[in-house]
């Protein structure tokens, strides 16, 4: 099996190449530490692709598609059909994503993993496991053989892109009603109530937001999904696009490229795929703090610390291409800075011994 053999695959960060990026980091002429997140990410960057100066090349935003089944209980102010109606303007680059993918030179694979509709839409790779999923507040999402199925089909696109030169993807997300899985996600594998993980995605009103917490109860109390098995979770809470995604993460590690983490549904997509196998943490970058409450509890699960505090909450992939250029700019600064002695300069330690000695 694709899934299994993916997991399996899937290891720890280089050490070698970590500790002598970190070696070469604390040379540079700046005081160790100066430039904060910048160097952590350098240096995890390193660990991940085994090099010490690490480079990204090719770069590329997967945004999975799919529609869910629990927007019959009235969980969100839009209707199902726009998230078919949003693809060509993902594929003409003219939505969020397009717009910022472009100016991060990133290119943009949009799947239909689960809509609802008949997608025939010139770009959009047909990927569909179903016509969306099923109404979790009444039965489970999807049965394990579909959620396995959407895991590989995220699999798949990632090892495609890879094969294509990418050495940097980024996760995005297109699925009406698909922060009320996701609260679900979290709420399950972080233990937490379903008030604390639950804000009100897009647009809606008090009253909406209070169906979609009685959704997600029902959802949780009929299904039982069991936080020991990732798999078990997705298929009976989650969303098609939020496996999908989360077969993109694990794609990713078992080939040693970077994933840029998005925001409240990617971050249920991760949380999924750590459940599978925790050592994908480790190939996750953490893009934004989204505007979504439950972002925050999903970050402090997977360990990770956000590169950016703009109060974002589109979706798409936008936060992730935004940091395209942060994580650049961090590999940019351990190969191109140079060092106290690459530099001729003195540097802190060596000054500290002379004025102890004078």
């Amino acid at each position: 099996m694709l899934l299994t053999e993916t997991v399996n695959k899937i290891g720890m960060l280089d050490d070698v190449a970590m500790a002598q990026a970190k070696e070469r980091m604390d040379s540079l002429i700046k005081p160790p530490g100066s430039l904060g997140q910048l160097e952590q990410i350098a240096l995890k960057l390193a660990g991940i692709l085994g090099q010490p100066r690490p480079r990204i090349g090719k770069r590329a935003v997967i945004v999975m598609a799919g529609d869910h089944g629990v927007t019959d209980e009235g969980v969100s102010a839009a209707p199902r059909d726009v998230t078919w109606q949003m693809l060509p303007a993902f594929i003409n680059g003219v939505a969020g994503i397009g717009v910022l993918a472009r100016h991060a030179g990133a290119s943009i694979t949009v799947v239909d993993v689960g809509v609802a509709a008949d997608v025939d839409i010139p770009g959009v790779l047909k990927r569909r496991v179903k016509a969306g999923t099923g109404n979790i507040a009444a039965g489970p999402a999807m049965t394990r053989d579909e959620a396995v199925a959407a895991l590989e089909v995220g699999i798949e696109v990632a090892r495609a892109e890879i094969e294509r030169g990418a050495t940097l993807l980024a996760l995005g997300d297109m699925g009406i009603g698909n922060t009320t899985p996701s609260s679900a996600i979290l709420a399950v594998l972080g233990g937490y109530s379903v008030n604390d993980v639950t804000g009100r995605g897009t647009m809606i009103n008090d009253e909406v937001l209070d169906k979609k917490r009685r959704a997600i109860t029902r959802a949780l109390e009929i299904n039982r999904p069991d936080p020991a098995d990732g798999v078990d979770v997705l298929a009976k809470v989650g969303g098609l696009e939020i496996a999908g995604l989360a077969g993109v993460v694990l794609g990713c590690a078992a080939n040693r490229v970077p994933v840029v983490v998005d925001g409240f549904i990617t971050g249920a997509a991760a949380l999924i795929a750590a459940a599978i196998k925790p050592e994908s943490k480790n190939y996750m970058l953490a893009s934004h703090l989204s505007g979504e409450p439950g972002h925050g509890l999903m970050l402090e699960l997977l360990g990770l610390t956000p590169l950016l505090h703009m109060g974002m909450r589109l979706g798409e992939g936008t936060g992730a291409a935004l940091a395209m250029h942060i994580i650049d700019a961090a590999c940019r600064v351990l190969d191109e800075m140079v060092t106290f002695q690459e530099a001729g300069v003195m540097d802190m330690d060596e000054e500290k011994l002379l004025q102890e000695h004078r």
